[in-house]
């Protein structure tokens, strides 16, 4: 919100006397006039998000919904933006001391034992519950209530599947975790022509349902979870990691698992601070009113590049039903940027949706009802994934970066990875391959990766170039023609 700062007009600062009931009156009257300046510059995000009953912030990406969430968040933003190619010295998470566990002035402390501590329960609950499964002890450490967000996950049944061959869903627990399924899914740029294709992201599946799905699984499999617990730091030794909590617990573990996701404590040290190569910039909201909503939109176009603020970008689209009612929809407008002083904060996006969704989507804003707003950002790096930067922890999911450069949510990667690396995560725990160099091989250099980084590449306005303004319309419409031909041979 604003601040006012009232400062004298001739820079001369006055001491005058008052008498307590005076200046009672005149801190009222300031009061007054910070509410009513407030109020006139109140955004129109402001004003709807406001207007909107909030549910608890859970973890994960997209777990907050609230306007003090989204300011936090800009905040955050406009750090990385900042001219420096470092932010600032990281916050040292993780240390090594020579010698055994035994020798160190912990070994007299009460200490949790495990096999395999989990940091990051949204998404590291599924890996948990994996290796569970397998036999190993396994803790998890989540700061928040280990909950799913309201909003739904959109991803398609074949990768849902990948959590059935692991064993650690089965397929009743899909249906029952699933809100929503629609077909045809379309793919779309402006004034080049339409692409529908079947089972791409179809499904909307629930993540408060399917988290607690997996939680009770885990938890039945002898899983212990620390819910509202920080990671303060780690220490490695000869023979274990230990894991030292905010609160004063002591947890050692085999080998731990970095889940926190893109803005991992772990992973700033890791990259001493620097700043990421591309970020996907998200916005959306999940509204009622929408009487056509029986399809999706995978990646839609409806304009070319558009000016925000000093940056040229541009926007891109999905939409889907949603589970909570026939007329409820969600829909996406994202960008690729590189981060950079004078980049669009989250809610210049917002302001820009507001006009734009109604029509995209062929509907007035007036007759809709919003239920919750969207937003978040996702970093990308090119070296990606993250290898192991030291002995006995991998990083897992977001934090390691094995999500395609283009997605925003590692929901579906995860489901597409979580077999290969939990067989390599059991089998290095199994047989004490935790070094930093056996971990590493779990997360290889992935070709196709380096390919969706020069997809997102093409998806990114380039600024002050002479490229036409339709231009990645155009190529983007050629290369999604030429994989839909493909798929058909």
């Amino acid at each position: 919100m604003m601040m006012i700062q009232f400062r004298p007009c001739n820079g001369v600062l006055r001491h005058t006397s008052m008498s307590p009931v005076v200046q009672r009156k005149r801190e009222g009257t300031r009061r007054e006039v910070f509410m009513r300046a407030e109020e006139a510059v109140a955004s129109r995000t402001q004003k709807i998000m406001e207007r909107i009953s909030m549910s608890d912030e859970v973890g994960g990406a997209g777990g907050a919904y609230s306007y003090d969430a989204l300011k936090r968040l800009d905040n955050i933003w406009s750090s990385i933006c900042s001219a420096q190619t470092v932010q600032r010295e990281p916050q040292q998470v993780v240390s090594s001391f020579p010698g055994i566990l035994s020798h160190s002035r912990l070994a007299e402390k009460a200490v949790d034992i495990f096999d395999v501590v989990v940091c990051g329960g949204t998404l590291g609950i599924f890996i948990a519950t994996a290796l569970s499964s397998k036999g190993l002890r396994v803790g998890v450490v989540e700061r928040n209530i280990l909950k799913g967000r309201e909003q739904e996950w959109n991803i398609s049944r074949k990768e849902l599947m990948e959590l059935v061959e692991v064993g650690i869903l089965d397929e009743n627990d899909i249906e029952q975790a699933t809100a929503v399924a629609f077909n045809p899914n379309r793919c779309g740029f402006q004034n080049k022509g339409e692409i529908w294709v079947e089972g791409i992201l179809n499904l909307g599946v629930s993540p408060v349902k399917l988290i607690e799905i997996m939680k009770n699984r885990f938890i039945s499999l002898g899983g212990v979870i620390f819910e509202g617990y920080c990671v303060s730091s780690i220490g490695i030794y000869d023979d274990a990691a230990v894991l030292q909590l905010a609160e004063g617990n002591i947890l050692s573990s085999h080998l731990i698992i970095d889940a926190m996701g893109n803005f991992s404590p772990l992973v700033k040290q890791i990259r001493c601070g620097r700043k990421p190569d591309g970020v996907c910039l998200v916005v959306g909201s999940c509204a009622r009113g929408f009487k056509d909503n029986s399809t999706s939109d995978v990646i839609y176009s409806s304009s070319s590049l558009k000016k925000v603020g000093d940056t040229e970008v541009q926007y891109f689209w999905e939409a889907f039903p949603a589970g909570s009612g026939p007329l409820d929809r969600t829909t996406y407008m994202f960008t690729y940027v590189n981060p950079q002083p004078g980049s669009p904060k989250l809610e210049d996006l917002l302001e820009d949706y507001w006009d734009l969704m109604p029509e995209y989507q062929g509907v007035s804003i007036d007759n809709l009802e919003i239920l919750r707003v969207i937003y978040g950002i996702f970093p990308t790096y090119r070296d990606s994934p993250l290898p192991a930067a030291y002995n006995r922890i991998l990083q897992f999911g977001d934090a390691s970066g094995i999500q395609s450069p283009v997605s925003f949510g590692g929901f579906g990667s995860l489901t597409r990875h979580i077999g290969r690396l939990s067989t390599g995560i059991y089998e290095a725990v199994s047989g004490d391959f935790i070094d930093s160099y056996n971990l590493s091989l779990l997360n290889p250099y992935m070709p196709n990766l380096s390919t969706s980084w020069l997809f997102q590449r093409a998806m990114s306005a380039k600024q002050q170039s002479n490229v036409a303004p339709d231009f990645i319309n155009e190529l983007l419409y050629a290369n999604f023609k030429s994989m839909q031909v493909n798929i058909h041979h």
